[in-house]
């Protein structure tokens, strides 16, 4: 194809040389000649310029014409802008030497379905040789709505770059406060219908971008200006104020813990003193005094069973001496019953929502209940209140008594425990530390340790002493409801919804054993007090149990209730047990040996 197109424009340059040795006079009247009815041709002097529309190139001055011989359609391929590309040495005229090359669009346009093809680069050449007015041409360079929709959309989207550009390097005050002063000196709202502090700061951005890119950069300096003079006007001996890191304790606190640590010194001394004795004496027998014990246990029977309220009861507690048992249930009344006949003394009223824990004091017949409505009280045996504790935020849950007597702890759902002084009332520590509702509190038989255990599926064990969590429990996988130290000193146990209890060891820091108790959520745990020979366990498959403390094996199971037992106690010298019920019963478990040891010792 490209010899064919350099053997016919050869051919076209040798006529072109042909037409060039003319007369002069030949050319005036060939002039006359249109060459189409839609080309006007331009006749001027030697050193005027004829302008031809093809391709829309500008040719110099030229003294030629198209002969009239040549067709009107073969016009396109003739135009001589491909010289360059022939190797010919026969000279080029002046005129053709300096046209401008541009192989592409010399292809004649080739018809499509009657219609000639478009395009950008030569749509004027193509309307010349269709015949085309020049009406058409300027159709062609009309700019559509939907070009001009476009293009103001790509100058919006650039102006937008622009300016968050011009943002990212502006300085903003990330202090929220600083923000809204800032805002509020530029005449804009300090905030928006649910704006929050970053939008409100990204919203302070594009403003001081905006005002930078309108040259308002006059009032941008003016509010910064009065800034600086606000932040230097404040008085120096703010900034020299240093807060602690922790929360400052009242002196009646730190008077609790001196005495705490004094009373704890003392107790555990004793604890030591008579392990070791048990320990070296050859006398003492420790795995006898386990086996009397746990057997007295194993003789466990339901000695007694009486309806305590027309409520569900919620919790029991004996008193030190074994003489009293208190009850309390979700009616708000508690009452004291003389043991072990389980006949009524006292009713205690006061609390106005259910009542959920009552519990004895351990020197003397004092005891405190706890509510739902957010508050503990203080009761003598006689059933006049003597003091009420107030500052929960939430209902009580469990309560607990310092060994001492003269403190009082109690868990609330408010997700803390506080400890009160008992003879003045005043809230001594507000206790956080678990995630969720407290629930459970036992004191340390030394009373220096506090344990408690939650919602949180944890148990905690504090040091009254300086305020501090020791240890955090973690094991159970739902939430803690009882939990009870050992006389021992170093056994803690622990029961929730799991069904299981756990035997924590604090030496090791570890649970030692997981006894699977229950087929249903453990509601309480308690250690026999006077040695922690055995644990006694209630649950809510209407059963309670005691197992053994030396392996935690099962001794006994007392069946009896009719619902979920939900709490009970056991006494100061392990001979019997009280259990409280969602069925209204108080029940009492004694061992059977219990009149003829009586005798014995009578003898």
């Amino acid at each position: 194809m490209s010899e064919v197109n350099g053997s016919v424009f050869f051919c076209l340059y040798s006529l072109f040389e042909l037409l060039f040795d003319q007369d002069m006079d030949a050319m005036d009247a060939e002039d006359e000649v249109p060459v189409s009815t839609s080309e006007p041709s331009t006749l001027v002097d030697d050193n005027s310029t004829v302008v031809n529309a093809i391709g829309a190139v500008n040719l110099q001055p030229v003294p030629a014409v198209i002969p009239p011989v040549v067709p009107t359609v073969i016009l396109p391929p003739v135009v001589p802008a491909i010289a360059p590309r022939l190797a010919v040495p026969t000279p080029i005229p002046p005129p053709l030497a300096p046209l401008p090359v541009r192989p592409p669009a010399l292809r004649p346009p080739v018809a499509q379905n009657g219609e000639m093809q478009e395009s950008d680069s030569d749509s004027d050449l193509e309307e010349m040789v269709s015949g085309r007015g020049a009406a058409g041409s300027t159709q062609e360079y009309e700019i559509s709505e939907e070009s001009r929709i476009v293009r103001e959309r790509q100058e919006k989207a650039l102006q937008e770059l622009l300016m968050k550009r011009r943002a990212a390097a502006l300085a903003v005050p990330t202090n929220d406060m600083a923000v809204r002063a800032r805002l509020r000196r530029l005449g804009e709202p300090i905030t928006l219908f649910g704006e929050r502090e970053m939008e409100r700061r990204d919203r302070l951005r594009m403003l001081m971008a905006r005002l930078d890119a309108e040259g308002q950069l006059e009032k941008l300096m003016k509010a910064h200006e009065d800034e600086e003079a606000a932040a230097s006007a404040a008085p120096a001996e703010e900034e020299d104020i240093q807060y602690p890191f922790y929360t400052e304790g009242s002196k009646a606190l730190l008077d609790a813990r001196v005495e705490i640590a004094k009373y704890s010194l003392v107790k555990s001394a004793l604890r030591l003193h008579r392990a070791r004795r048990k320990r070296d004496d050859p006398d003492e027998d420790v795995d006898a005094e386990v086996d009397w014990a746990l057997k007295q246990a194993g003789s466990l029977a339901l000695d007694c069973s009486e309806i305590g309220d027309d409520r569900p009861l919620f919790g029991c507690s004996l008193s030190h001496d074994g003489k009293m048992l208190a009850t309390c249930s979700l009616s708000g009344i508690a009452k004291i019953w003389s043991m072990p006949q389980v006949q009524k003394v006292s009713t205690l009223k006061g609390h106005t929502e259910r009542a959920t824990d009552v519990v004895f004091s351990p020197t003397s017949n004092y005891l405190a209940t706890a509510s739902a409505d957010k508050t503990a009280r203080l009761w003598n045996s006689e059933g006049s209140l003597l003091r009420t504790f107030e500052g929960h935020l939430d209902r009580l849950a469990r309560i607990a008594f310092h060994p001492s007597g003269n403190y009082l702890g109690t868990a609330s759902f408010d997700k803390t425990w506080r400890l009160w002084n008992v003879e003045s009332g005043e809230e001594l520590l507000l206790q956080e530390g678990h995630s969720r509702s407290v629930y459970g509190l036992s004191f340390h038989h030394d009373g220096s340790l506090v344990a408690s255990c939650g919602l949180d599926a944890l148990v905690r064990v504090w040091d009254l002493r300086t305020g501090r969590s020791i240890l955090a429990l973690e094991g159970h996988v739902k939430p803690v409801l009882g939990v009870s130290f050992s006389p021992n000193g170093y056994h803690l146990a622990s029961g929730g919804e799991d069904n299981t209890c756990r035997i924590w060891d604090l030496r090791q820091r570890r649970s030692s054993y997981i006894i699977p108790a229950h087929s249903n959520l453990i509601s309480q745990v308690k250690f026999e007090p006077q040695e922690g020979y055995f644990l006694a366990t209630a649950s809510y498959d209407m059963t309670a149990k005691v197992w053994s403390s030396r392996d935690f094996k099962p001794v006994k199971t007392l069946s009896g209730h009719e619902a979920k037992i939900m709490s009970l106690d056991v006494a100061a010298d392990g001979q019997f047990i009280t259990t409280v019920s969602y069925d209204r019963t108080i029940k009492l478990w004694s061992s059977k040996n219990i009149e003829k040891e009586e005798k014995m010792d009578m003898d």
